[in-house]
């Protein structure tokens, strides 16, 4: 399956739009980091463990991004984008979206 960001990859033609996909997730912060988290505001830098989180959120908004394109037939998923918002205290979403496609390969030129 291709994955891209692009309207239409280079060296590739869209042949069939099947529709709108999308796989999202809601994640919830852990204790754990929530106590680093907050020993590292003070001092400053990256919190790792929500860098952990959202990663892995995302990771798995893909997987089923993915699984929703392939029930449809497609062979790539065209202007992919990524969305996160706060449900509720200590909750997020991350949601991932684009158009299901079929792509061909372009033939070369002479």
């Amino acid at each position: 399956m291709i994955l891209s960001t692009m309207e239409q990859p280079a060296g590739y033609r869209v042949v069939r739009h099947l529709g709108l996909v999308q796989g999202s997730t809601v994640r919830s912060k852990h204790l754990g980091r929530d106590i680093m988290a907050g020993l590292k505001e003070m001092v400053g830098g990256e919190l790792r463990g929500y860098t952990e989180l959202l990663n892995e959120a995302r990771d798995e908004a893909t997987q089923r991004l993915r699984a929703a394109a392939d029930e449809l037939g497609a062979n790539a998923i065209i202007s992919i984008r990524y969305s996160t918002a706060n449900i509720g205290s200590g909750a997020a979403e991350v949601l991932a979206y684009g158009t299901a496609v079929e792509l061909a390969e372009e033939p070369a030129a002479s």
